[in-house]
């Protein structure tokens, strides 16, 4: 809305500094942050009078988490509402890209509350069918997929291979799999205080680099990356996720006043996905997502073996409840999964230049 403003009367007087991506991209954290902080306290005291009970515990899960019981959950919408907000205030209006990350922060969101309000509703931690689920997230991510291809290509970049694989009509399914996987990915991480959050944080300022470089062309001409005209926009949406990210892990942090829940989850790793389908850099995503992505293939794996051998691989999935079955505090469990997800993220970006 500023920008449109700005724009409207030729950026004049101080108004020039909206016209430059570094300032709104800056503008967005602090928006999504203060706004953040501000609806917090009044956004935890309504759930908590909305649900009761709040977000129900498993039983079977680590006896620790049964302390949790009343914590309201859905606190993924005062993310998504300081987020947007601060997008809608610094974007500019004509950039396709944001608005088709907006389509899947959105429309995730909108699968993620349906499932919280389910398991709230109902008293009970399975939520809405997963078939229905992926339905649906396929059927948005896919829409969003149509929207960037045809602004950017279908062509897969790889790391270390200054070449790309043409996927041609494959590539709309590829980038709705990446999409949809990322999403359910951190859905499936955020099964402690504080754990999720952080990693979306560092995936986000890891993203902001690569976007802004990625939508200039001497700098992705350098850096031998794929130009992608217009994919500088995305560091607004990049910014408003992190101070967003930022003002809820205050009220997120052990012990928890709130639960992001799917609402949030899922929608941040749908949004990210996107990015990463917008600025070609799929394959980096994995990397720079990388706990995500373990935390996914440990709940694969055990379904697998256990499904076929009777027997568990880990001794609870997602992986960070197996260590907590080995004695680890749940708050060294999330600090060092922090680690591990700001190291992979700095192997991600030192991708850019070895290719």
């Amino acid at each position: 809305m500023l920008y449109w403003l700005a724009q409207q009367l030729d950026f004049p007087g101080i108004l020039n500094l909206v016209r430059y991506l570094s300032f709104r991209a800056g503008a967005a954290i602090a928006t999504a942050l203060v706004i953040g902080l501000i609806i917090g306290p009044s956004f935890i005291g309504w759930l908590r009078v909305r649900q009761g009970k709040g977000q129900p515990i498993r039983s079977d899960g680590p006896q620790s988490h049964l302390a949790k019981r009343g914590t309201p959950t859905m606190g993924g919408l005062m993310i998504l509402t300081a987020m947007i907000l601060s997008v809608l205030l610094w974007m500019d209006f004509s950039s396709l890209y944001l608005w088709a990350c907006l389509i899947v922060t959105c429309g995730f969101g909108a699968i993620g509350f349906m499932d919280d309000y389910d398991k709230v509703t109902k008293a009970s931690h399975k939520g809405l069918s997963g078939r229905f689920r992926l339905l649906c997230e396929f059927a948005i991510a896919g829409l969003a997929s149509w929207l960037i291809v045809g602004q950017n290509g279908t062509d897969l970049y790889v790391p270390f291979w200054n070449g790309a694989i043409p996927l041609g009509p494959l590539y709309y399914f590829f980038a709705a799999f990446v999409i949809v996987s990322f999403g359910n990915a951190v859905n499936l991480t955020d099964g402690l205080d504080g754990l999720a959050t952080m990693p979306v944080i560092i995936a986000c300022l890891a993203f902001t680099a690569i976007v802004y470089l990625a939508g200039r062309a001497d700098f992705a001409g350098y850096l031998g990356i794929p130009h992608v005209p217009g994919a500088g926009n995305l560091v607004i949406l990049c910014g408003a996720i992190i101070g967003a990210g930022l003002a809820f892990l205050w009220f997120n942090a052990p012990p928890a006043a709130v639960f992001m829940g799917d609402t949030g989850s899922l929608a941040l790793g749908g949004t990210i996905g996107v990015i990463a389908v917008v600025a070609h850099h799929e394959i980096v995503l994995a990397l720079i997502g990388g706990l995500f992505v373990v935390e996914a293939l440990s709940v694969v794996i055990q379904v697998f073996f256990y499904k076929r051998t009777g027997r568990r691989v880990f001794k609870m999935a997602p992986i960070h409840h197996h260590f907590e079955q080995l004695g680890w505090p749940e708050t060294t469990v999330v600090v060092r999964f922090w680690i591990i997800s700001f190291v992979l993220a700095l192997a991600g970006l030192a991708t850019l230049k070895l290719r």
